[in-house]
This record gives C-alpha cells, sequence and structure tokens, in this order.
C-alpha cells in the first residue's frame, strides 16, 4: 500500500513557483532520498508533505485518506477531523531540532502523545523512556535542549516524532546543523530505523548515506523531479546532465 500519494502539486510564492507538477508515492517501508542543488524546491516540497504549508494545486492522499484536491481547481483541504487523522500518520524532524526550549527532554518527547492525541500518560511515559534508551540518551530525560549538544538534540527530536506512532517520517536536511562526528551519529539512528522498516522521506546531501539506505532517490532541479529510481542508478549513473553536475560539484 501506498502511505502517500501526491500528484500534480504546485507551489508559489508570489511570483516564484518553486513547485512545478510534483507527483510522487511512497510505498510502506520504503526509504526515499531526496536530492537537489539548493533553491529546487526539495524542503518546500517536504513542509507541503508535512502541512506547514498549504500547495497551491493538485493533490494529495496519506493512508488511503485524502487530505487536498483541487480537481483542477483551487485546493480543498479536508475537514478538521479528517487533518487531524492525517497528521497523525506522519512525524517530521527538522533540521533545527525545533524542540520547545522551556520543556525537558521528557516533556518535548511525551507532550503531543498526551496532550494532542490524549493517549494514556503513564503508557506514553514508558514508551518515551524506551525511546530515550533506543536513542543512547536513558539519563537526559530531566535535561532541558540547552544541556544537549546538536546530536544529542536532534536523537531527541527523533524520539519525539516517533512517540506519536507515525506511519512515516520526513527529515528536513537531519544532518546540516551538525559536525561530522555528530553527522555520524544521526545517520546510525537513521539506518537502525530504515532496518526496522520505518517509511522515510529524507532530504539530504549526504550522497553516501543516501546511497547505501535508500530503496530510491529522488533528484529535483527547478520545481521538477528531473530523475528518480535505486540510488546505484541515480547517484552512480544518473542520465540526466543537471544531475550530473550536481554530483559533480558536490565531489569536488
Amino acid at each position: 500500500m501506498n502511505l502517500l500519494e501526491i500528484k500534480n502539486v504546485k507551489k508559489s510564492f508570489g511570483d516564484l513557483q518553486v513547485l512545478k507538477d510534483i507527483s510522487l508515492s511512497v510505498a510502506e517501508s520504503e526509504v526515499i532520498s531526496v536530492l537537489g542543488p539548493s533553491g529546487s524546491g526539495k524542503s518546500t516540497l517536504l513542509r507541503c508533505m508535512a502541512m506547514l504549508e498549504t500547495i497551491d494545486g493538485g493533490s494529495m492522499s496519506y493512508c488511503g485518506t485524502e487530505a487536498v484536491n483541487s480537481n483542477g481547481g483551487t485546493p480543498e483541504y479536508a475537514d478538521k477531523q479528517t487533518l487531524k487523522k492525517v497528521k497523525g500518520s506522519f512525524g517530521l524532524v527538522f533540521q533545527n531540532f525545533n524542540l520547545c526550549p522551556h520543556y525537558s527532554v521528557l516533556k518535548n518527547i511525551t507532550d503531543a502523545p498526551i496532550n494532542v492525541q490524549k493517549r494514556d500518560k503513564k503508557e506514553v511515559m514508558q514508551e518515551a523512556k524506551a525511546l530515550l534508551k533506543k536513542m543512547g540518551l536513558s539519563d537526559k530525560g530531566d535535561y532541558y535542549p540547552y544541556q544537549l549538544s546538536g546530536g544529542q538534540q536532534q536523537r531527541v527530536a527523533i524520539a519525539r516524532a516517533l512517540a506519536i506512532k507515525p506511519k512515516m517520517l520526513f527529515f528536513d536536511e537531519p544532518t546540516s546543523a551538525l559536525d561530522p562526528e555528530l553527522t555520524a551519529e544521526i545517520l546510525k539512528v537513521l539506518k537502525e530505523l530504515a532496518a526496522e522498516k520505518m517509511t522515510m522521506i529524507i532530504v539530504t546531501h549526504e550522497i553516501d548515506f543516501a546511497r547505501s539506505v535508500s530503496d530510491r532517490v529522488i533528484f529535483m532541479d527547478g520545481g521538477h523531479i528531473v530523475e528518480e529510481g535505486k540510488p546505484c542508478d541515480v547517484i552512480d549513473n544518473p542520465s540526466n546532465e543537471r544531475t550530473r553536475a550536481f554530483l559533480k560539484k558536490l565531489a569536488e
């Protein structure tokens, strides 16, 4: 089953068209890496998928539930209850962590499951502690974000995204704010999640990581999906000139 279906999505900011007729489907357990130069539209695509931006045209469905459809006209979003259900199907991890600075680590992780999903507090607490253990942060529950390294903060952000029990996770450049040593920490966590068959869409510049962990790689440029396929095809043997130029520049 496809967990995400995007058809003919368009997005502009003023006169600048950032997404031009993007269509994409994501199957269960699939790991997709999205590559492309700055300004290619990849982060905007992720923000539209995460409903942080509204689309100007097209349709998006999550786990078989339609969230928005334009039917050729102005996009119409589903009712509040449907959108709440849809938003519970995915978790989002930002490049700058976006943790609540005045919440402890544990409260950052448990806030949405308890207050948004209205789940049992005791059960949520147990799950949060298990997630912290999984992230190698068992002793950090009472810490505040400022007391943690960037890599630790990003691992808390991943635990927070997992706490709502999503069907899929969206990552927007999850390592771009980190130095190489901390980057390795986060990529290890993502590889573990991939091994556990977590569905993930990852906007990244980490080419070796994308090659080793992705089922599919998408290369975007100028608001279009220029090329997509298996990592061995898109990264090691790209057919499009723009993809070749981008990868060559990254390798320099």
